[in-house]
C-alpha cells in the first residue's frame, strides 16, 4: 500500500483505476486431493489504505476449477507479444522460470520449466556475501559437473507432462543437498545450477514448442549474462532476445502482467487460460476490493 501511494505522488495522472497486486507467493500446492496456494499480501488491506479499487488472490479461482493456479501470465504474453507472422516463445526467468509458447495461429500453451534463479540465489547466499551472482560472475569461475547435472536433470518434474506448475517446496537447498558428496567446491556447484536452468528451459521448449522461430528473455534472470550465454549456447540456432527488443523491459514484464490482469479482471474477461492451467473452464482471475 505504501509503494503504490508513493507511486501515486509521482506518477503524472490524476486517477489509477486499480491496483493488480500478486503478492509473494510462500507455498504453492497445486497437487493432490486438496491443493492450495498462498501468497503474502493482503487485497483488502491495500484497498482499505489507499483508497484504491484492488484486484488480488489471481491464483485461488483456478485451482478451484481444479487448475494449477499458474503459470499465470501466458494470457498477458498473447495479448502483447504475439505475432502472426513468428511462433515465439516468451520466457520468463524469475524464481521459479515459465515459459509461453505463442503460436502464429493464436493457439497458446504455458508450464514451469523448473528451477530459474531461485537455486543460484540461495546457494550464493549460503557462500557468498550478497543477495544474488550478478551476471553469473561467481558461476563462471567455476566449473560445470556432469555427473551432478545429469542426476539433478533426472529429477520426475523435468520429464512430467504438462499442464505442470512448480515452486520452492520442490526446488531448494534440501533438495540440492540430497544430490550433493560433500567434496564439491561451491563455485561448481554454482555452474552447475545455472547449467540446470539453462538446460532444463532449452529441453523444455525443444519438447514443448518444436516448432519455435524465436525466443524472448524476459525476468530477473535476463539480466545474468552468463545465464543468458548460456542458453544461447543450448538454443543455437533459434535466435535468442529479450522483450526490450519488443518494446517492454525485462524488468517490468511482471509488474505490467498483474497490472494487466487486474484491468481484465474489472471487465471480467477471462484470463486463466485451460489449455495452460488445466483448469476446467475459462474465468477472469482475480478478487476484487472496492476502493
Amino acid at each position: 500500500a505504501n509503494t503504490a501511494l508513493r507511486l501515486k505522488a509521482q506518477a503524472d495522472v490524476d486517477q489509477i483505476t486499480a491496483i493488480g497486486s500478486h503478492g509473494q507467493t510462500v507455498r504453492h500446492q497445486p497437487r493432490g486431493c486438496l491443493p492450495y496456494t498462498v501468497q503474502l499480501g493482503n487485497g483488502a488491506r491495500i484497498a482499505a489504505l489507499t483508497g484504491i479499487t484492488t484486484v488480488s488472490d489471481f491464483r485461488t479461482a483456478d485451482l478451484a476449477l481444479g487448475g494449477q493456479g499458474a503459470p499465470l501470465v501466458p494470457a498477458f504474453h498473447r495479448a502483447v507479444f504475439s505475432n502472426p507472422d513468428e511462433n515465439r516463445v516468451i520466457v520468463n526467468i524469475g524464481g521459479i522460470a515459465n515459459a509461453t509458447t505463442l503460436h502464429r495461429n493464436d493457439r497458446l500453451s504455458g508450464f514451469d520449466t523448473g528451477p530459474g534463479n531461485t537455486l543460484m540465489d540461495h546457494w550464493f547466499r549460503q557462500h557468498q556475501l550478497g543477495t544474488y551472482d550478478e551476471n553469473g560472475f561467481w558461476a563462471q569461475s567455476g566449473e560445470c559437473l556432469p555427473k551432478l547435472l545429469n542426476a539433478l536433470l533426472e529429477y520426475d518434474y523435468f520429464s512430467r507432462p504438462l499442464p505442470k506448475s512448480t515452486g520452492l517446496e520442490e526446488f531448494n537447498l534440501d533438495w540440492l543437498n540430497t544430490y550433493l558428496i560433500g567434496d564439491e567446491r561451491p563455485e561448481d556447484v554454482q555452474a552447475t545450477l545455472a547449467e540446470l536452468t539453462a538446460e532444463s528451459i532449452s529441453q523444455s521448449i525443444k519438447t514443448n514448442a518444436p516448432a519455435t522461430n524465436t525466443i524472448y528473455l524476459c525476468g530477473g534472470g535476463a539480466n545474468n549474462k552468463h545465464l543468458a550465454n548460456r542458453l544461447d549456447k543450448r538454443l543455437t540456432p533459434l535466435p535468442l532476445y529479450t522483450t526490450d527488443r519488443l518494446g517492454l523491459p525485462v524488468d517490468w514484464v511482471e509488474a505490467v502482467a498483474f497490472a494487466w490482469l487486474a484491468k481484465e479482471r474489472l471487465k471480467n474477461r477471462p484470463t486463466n487460460c485451460p489449455e495452460v492451467t488445466g483448469s476446467s473452464r475459462e474465468l477472469a482471475l482475480g478478487a476484487v476490493y472496492l476502493g
